[in-house]
């Protein structure tokens, strides 16, 4: 070994003792007659001191030619600081060097190996093995390893079994895109990379591994941002022979031991609620729950008044902003600019402020009497000292607007608290959509989800109205997981294949394997998936999981790092059969 002890362990207690670190220069401060080197390495720093007339004159001029980032050993002894830093673990002691070797010098860094860099985004980026020798973006890592360690743990105490599954699969038409792969050893075919392991992990159950997990990559082509990459990692989860409340139950103990393990937070209760109820409360399937402003409607005391905007609207909603009648004109003049942006879309937003005697003043007084105002505030549980926010239009629209500026006002308002944790279960999503461009249906989730038994019935009738025997577990406005209880009856999947458009030929081509499969006794199953990215970067409180990825890819889905994507060479793309079989075609 290149060393008797880390930059982060010595104390004290250890003084006297002759050491040997390795690591790198952090800094160097040279005060003419004492030199202070600050030595790093990923479990800390400690101090080395060289002083004129004590250490030997070669060591002295030696330690002036250290640059930063330099790979340097030090043997000494461990001596008492006389001025001690309370700030690191090691600040109480120093190193007084006898012998100093440099083991590899280093060019300048282009931005500051510190907590606090000078470096932007892209730069890092750029030199990613350079940012990752900095505290934040190494205990981001050290937080990642423990969360799959906990998460490995819970899950083996739970008779789980972890099976990898395959990489290069079969291209399927739903979902997202893939990412496709050419075969060379069959020309013009594709293999794709798993957008989840979903169609293995039920086939597992039916071979009889009734608690499957695997903390498995995915990949999926789609448009990024901070909480999306190209290749992400999920705890991916299946159980045989359970119900839905058996899943909520296992995985809401998953998630109550990370936070205990992790974070030393024991969850308080979890609620549960339908999509139904958090569209009409919150206009959105992942509420942040942290704070209130619930929506409440408007539309029977709000339309007939006079005032056109309301009488042809829909919907007229509103939410109480807790203590904010102190906003000024030129506050709500800039949040209803805020609205109006192409992200959001809405046209206008009125406002009305409840006054410390009772008295409700709107920007709207002159289409509604005082009497009107105040059924407003009675509506919303409005107290003096609140402000009053309301929205109108088409009822989908005007809902999700709101759920726009209600983030915003609790983002405002200071009460999402990265450090406040709230849980929630989102269940009985709809299992379907409809496509006005394609004209067909779509799986919400995806084609293996099974309706809600009460409502199979309905798949003939009125699909739209069938409820997905699904669940969504939201953290802090953010779905960390989804799941569902799957269909294992091979007349119903083919039911469900035909209402989404499928041919028997397609579905036959697509999905026969697993058809077959539910021939040969599939037992009742289902299961979930984290985005374990995500989860990270929950309990880390950041916003982008690519903080707490080692090597993420950028916003364009490049790694910037190695220039990826990148060309391949024309005998690559012959080895591939691919420009034959573009041009044959």
């Amino acid at each position: 070994m290149l060393r008797s002890h880390t930059c982060g362990e010595l104390r004290l207690t250890d003084a006297s003792k002759t050491v040997t670190l390795s690591g790198w220069v952090q800094t160097v401060r040279d005060k003419g007659g004492v030199l202070w080197i600050d030595l790093r390495d990923r479990y800390g720093i400690t101090q080395l001191i060289l002083e004129e007339g004590v250490s030997s004159p070669e060591l002295f001029t030696m330690a002036r030619t250290l640059g930063r980032e330099f790979v340097v050993q030090a043997t000494g002894e461990v001596v008492e600081r006389n001025s001690k830093n309370p700030n690191i673990p090691t600040g109480e002691i120093e190193i007084r060097p006898t012998s100093l070797s440099v083991l590899n010098p280093a060019k300048v860094p282009p931005f500051k190996i510190e907590d606090e860099t000078d470096g932007g985004d892209d730069l890092r980026m750029k030199y990613r093995y350079l940012d990752l020798r900095r505290n934040p973006v190494r205990r981001n890592l050290e937080l990642r390893h423990r969360v799959a360690q906990e998460t490995r743990r819970y899950m083996d105490g739970q008779d789980f079994i972890e099976v990898e599954t395959p990489v290069l699969i079969k291209s399927t038409p739903e979902g997202a895109r893939d990412f496709v792969v050419p075969s060379r050893m069959n020309p013009g075919e594709f293999y794709a990379l798993p957008q989840s392991p979903q169609t293995f992990k039920q086939l597992l159950m039916v071979s009889g591994f009734d608690r499957y997990f695997q903390i498995v990559k995915c990949f999926r082509d789609e448009d990024l941002r901070a909480d999306r990459q190209p290749e992400f990692t999920q705890i991916d989860c299946e159980m045989s022979f359970v119900e839905q409340e058996d899943i909520l139950v296992m995985f809401e103990g998953l998630v109550r031991h990370l936070f205990k393990t992790v974070k030393g937070i024991d969850l308080s209760e979890v609620p549960r609620m339908t999509y139904a109820e958090a569209m009409r409360l919150y206009g959105s399937d992942k509420p942040d729950i942290r704070f209130g402003m619930e929506f409440v409607e408007l539309t029977d005391i709000a339309k007939g008044k006079g005032f056109p905007v309301f009488d042809a609207a829909e919907l007229v909603v509103g939410i109480n902003v807790t203590g904010a009648a102190e906003y000024t004109r030129k506050q709500l003049d800039e949040l209803t600019e805020w609205l109006k942006r192409p992200q959001i879309g809405a046209k206008g937003m009125i406002y009305a402020r409840v006054n410390a005697d009772g008295s409700v003043k709107s920007s709207v007084d002159k289409f509604y009497s005082p009497d009107n105002l105040a059924g407003w505030a009675a509506k919303l549980g409005s107290k003096p000292g609140d402000l009053i926010l309301v929205l109108s239009g088409e009822a989908d629209k005007a809902r999700k607007q709101l759920n726009e500026l209600r983030l915003e006002m609790g983002t405002r308002m200071g009460l999402r608290k990265p450090d406040d944790y709230k849980v929630l279960w989102v269940l009985d999503f709809p299992l379907l959509e409809y496509g006005e461009e394609e004209q067909r249906w779509f799986a919400m989730h995806h084609p293996f989800t099974s309706p809600k038994p009460e409502d199979i019935p309905l798949l003939d009738t009125n699909p739209g109205a069938v409820r997905a025997n699904a669940y969504d577990m939201v953290i802090n406005g953010t779905e960390v997981g989804g799941g569902s209880i799957r269909i294992f009856n091979k007349e119903l999947q083919a039911r469900m294949f035909s209402l989404l458009g499928f041919t028997d030929e397609e579905a036959k081509a697509q999905f026969g394997f697993l058809m077959d499969a539910f021939e040969f006794g599939a037992p009742p199953h289902g299961g979930i998936a984290f985005g374990f990215d995500r989860l990270c970067s929950l309990f880390g409180g950041a916003d982008s999981i690519r903080d707490f990825i080692a090597f993420p890819k950028n916003n364009s889905g490049r790694d910037i790092m190695i220039d990826s994507p990148s060309i391949i060479s024309d005998k690559q793309l012959d080895e591939l059969k691919i420009k034959t079989v573009v041009e044959a075609k």
